[in-house]
């Protein structure tokens, strides 16, 4: 399988890596499974993070007694040393490994700052002066921290969302970290599942020769099609640029890509899926989405306290209520179009 370098790192990773964070969707048994599958088929990159719930547990169980042959990154959200400490520690518990290859500041709203002696910067540094970790990246949902991250040399690594429906001001980072010799690690190649053509993703991705993607996977079936893709070295052609454009002009600009940073809300509202229901209804079986406890899900929208809260964590600066009320609407409008279909 084909292998890049890790920018300055120097690791040297498969392209495609698996994203862990389906995997917390998984029972133990099945996720152990799909993990072993990935790495007997050559896959050496594995991205988690303390916040997957079980996600690092699972793979600590997969990985016993091979731990020296995979490369693992995980990532931690606590902004101060202690924190930062504590939570490395855990996923050494979780991981059964007594160093992590890749530690990543996990979806940054700024730049941690290399000269607080409390922060997590000084946390990280801490960990790997211990060798706990080897090298220290960071992730984000917002292109001008990203941008700043980059420029400050600090960092060996950058994790951002990147798809064949990002910005111009997105894709390129790709450049800007190939420049700087930081690795690019490409999340969300799928767009948080609105994008379905997999044959156009992979052909996408294999334009950038530094960027690694870590498709989320969650099924063996999913991870069978990836492998296919990478070992019949897919290419863009006419038919596949087609798809591309056709999907550009359907989900470029401001639409939900389901990272979930905006959960839990106080009200209850299932905002991940609720605030993106229009392509969902459209780019996928629709049925599924009118079943009792959907349209009870939908109708929880109602109970919006206008608080404001999922608005403020939102990385891309929607306006999540307005979002939300607009779906609401659609999707009872959908309803009534389609009813006697169900």
């Amino acid at each position: 399988m084909k292998k890049i370098r890790l920018g300055k790192t120097e690791l040297m990773v498969t392209k495609p890596a698996l994203g862990c964070l389906p995997l917390q969707r998984c029972d133990r048994e099945y996720a152990v499974r799909l993990i072993r599958a990935a790495y007997d088929a050559g896959i050496n990159f594995y991205d988690t993070a303390n916040a997957y719930t079980d996600s690092e547990s699972k793979l600590g169980e997969a990985f016993e007694g091979i731990r020296q042959n995979v490369i693992i990154a995980t990532k931690s959200m606590c902004r101060d040393k202690e924190g930062v400490l504590a939570h490395l520690q855990n996923s050494l518990k979780m991981l059964k490994t007594d160093y992590i290859d890749l530690f990543q500041f996990h979806n940054v709203p700024e730049v941690p700052s290399l000269e607080d002696e409390n922060g997590a910067f000084a946390g990280a540094l801490e960990a790997k002066k211990r060798g706990y970790i080897r090298h220290i990246g960071v992730t984000s949902h917002r292109v001008d921290i990203a941008e700043a991250c980059i420029e400050t040399g600090n960092f060996e690594t950058l994790q951002f969302p990147f798809s064949y429906i990002s910005s111009d001001r997105d894709l390129a980072l790709a450049e800007k970290c190939k420049q700087a010799d930081m690795g690019f690690i490409a999340m969300k190649g799928l767009a948080g599942g609105l994008l379905t053509n997999t044959r156009a993703c992979h052909a996408f991705m294999e334009q950038y020769d530094n960027v690694v993607p870590i498709w989320g996977m969650q099924k063996l079936e999913e991870l069978e099609d990836w492998i296919k893709l990478s070992e019949q070295e897919v290419r863009l052609d006419d038919e596949l640029r087609q798809r591309i454009e056709e999907d550009k002009k359907m989900l470029e600009g401001s639409f939900c890509r389901s990272c979930g940073y905006c959960m839990p809300c106080p009200a209850g509202i299932y905002i991940r899926d609720c605030a993106r229901m229009n392509m969902l209804l459209r780019r996928s079986p629709w049925k599924q989405y009118f079943t009792p406890e959907w349209r009870e899900k939908m109708k929880k929208i109602e109970d919006c306290l206008h608080c404001g809260q999922c608005k403020k964590k939102c990385p891309y600066g929607l306006d999540t209520p307005a979002l939300l009320k607009f779906m609401l609407d659609d999707y009872n409008q959908f309803y009534e179009e389609h009813k006697n279909e169900l």
